[in-house]
């Protein structure tokens, strides 16, 4: 079975670009995204004039399915489609989003940083891919809160309802504690 196991993180500052390792420009299309957090999502990837895309299903873990903390773990399955599909599949999807991505050359799992763009700008979110839920985690300084779990920061609801939507409090208590050493990152 096919299982994302990821933390996610909010980021500030940019003592993160030390650490990057390739960029690429993404545009997400969601085809579907329901109360149930199942999606499938349609990904356009440009780097460094190479296009790449995926058309990705993800869906909650069945309960009592091992691995199961059901904030960082979820089924995903993904399949690279042509780059022409997914562009035609982007006209369909009713929300999307774009973000550029940094490959990051962290320990302890597969790092990923996403700034967001348009409507989604100024979010930054660091996020790493874990062999299993239960896997140590060290956080650089740059990380805050973490956001693994909450479903208004997903991808898809990020897509549905983006930054510019929310209303000037709503953002200020997102911004407001999403400072290094603010809130409560776990670190394990």
């Amino acid at each position: 079975m096919a299982l994302e196991i990821e933390r996610r993180f909010l980021v500030s500052g940019d003592a993160w670009r030390s650490h990057v390792l390739w960029q690429a420009d993404l545009r997400q299309g969601y085809l579907l995204a329901d109360g149930q957090g199942r999606t499938v999502r349609v990904r356009l990837s440009e780097r460094e004039r190479e296009a790449r895309a995926w058309l990705t299903l993800k869906a909650p873990q069945p309960a009592g399915s091992g691995d199961d903390d059901g904030a960082i773990t979820r089924l995903e399955f993904e399949y690279p489609i042509p780059p022409e599909d997914a562009r035609a599949l982007l006209h369909l999807a009713p929300h999307e989003l774009v973000k550029q991505r940094h490959g990051l050359d962290l320990p302890g799992g597969e790092w990923v940083l996403d700034v967001f763009e348009g409507a989604n700008a100024p979010l930054v979110v660091a996020e790493v891919e874990l062999a299993s839920a239960a896997s140590p985690v060290e956080l650089p300084a740059w990380c805050g809160r973490e956001i693994s779990g909450r479903h208004e920061l997903s991808n898809a609801a990020l897509a549905r309802r983006p930054l510019s939507l929310w209303s000037a409090a709503e953002r200020d208590a997102l911004f407001a504690a999403s400072a290094p050493g603010d809130g409560e990152p776990p670190t394990g």
